[in-house]
């Protein structure tokens, strides 16, 4: 239950939202999405992210930080997926389009079975996901060293395929957005999935193989991209 009023809540985080996501994140909390944010986890240059709590449970709330996005970019991408097709070039409603496409990309990836977070809602520039790990956040790929290299690349890949037969292609693969929780890999940053039919789904795909493939030939584990994207897409 939400028991702090909206005032309150935010008294002592005067400056770090604008008024549009202080409005956003109580909308959310009156909903019952999550009762209040503990703590920062991760802070960027376009987004934050920060660890919110849910009776005995925490999530993740990524929220975008609309005058310092890189909406420009952001609409290069966007822009490609027919979904989207009819956006124009304005800057708020760039930055909640590309939010409500996270959110989608992530029902795909559940429809599709993989590992991955659960999204739980959207509203404007913030995104509510479960968050992956037990008490804190899980690792990334790139902070552990792996037990068993290939098998852990071979589920990958597994995970990758399973995405494309749904017609999802992650589009930004590699090592800073996998986490490893109980051994397992789960993909997380799907902002830049993009469907398989989109115009340069072919070329994403092959520069997450090629992100993987280096990754792992450093560990030892020497792939060819090629017969990889081919494993993906049969």
């Amino acid at each position: 239950m939400v028991t702090l009023t909206y005032q309150e809540r935010f008294k002592t985080a005067k400056g770090v939202f604008d008024e549009h996501t202080e409005r956003n994140i109580f909308e959310l909390q009156s909903r019952g999405v999550f009762d209040e944010l503990v703590s920062p986890y991760k802070i960027g240059k376009e987004s934050n992210v920060f660890i919110a709590a849910k009776d005995d449970k925490k999530l993740i709330v990524k929220i975008y930080r609309v005058q310092n996005c890189d909406f420009k970019r952001m609409y290069h991408y966007i822009r490609k997926d027919p979904r989207y097709s009819f956006l124009k070039h304005h800057r708020r409603q760039i930055i909640f389009s590309w939010t409500q496409r996270e959110f989608r990309n992530l029902k795909y990836a559940e429809k599709a079975r993989i590992n991955a977070p659960k999204p739980l809602a959207f509203r404007d520039n913030i995104l509510v996901e479960e968050m992956i790990g037990d008490q804190e956040p899980a690792l990334t790929l790139k902070d552990i060293s792996p037990k068993n290299p290939k098998k852990l690349l071979d589920e990958i890949v597994l995970q990758l395929k399973k995405l494309y037969q749904e017609g999802l292609i992650h589009g930004d693969l590699s090592s800073f957005n996998i986490l490893i929780h109980n051994e397992q890999p789960y993909l997380i940053d799907f902002s830049q999935a993009t469907l398989v039919k989109t115009p340069n789904s072919e070329e994403l795909l092959a520069r997450d193989v090629k992100n993987m493939v280096n990754f792992f030939a450093k560990l030892g584990i020497h792939e060819d991209p090629t017969a990889m994207v081919r494993k993906i897409t049969s």
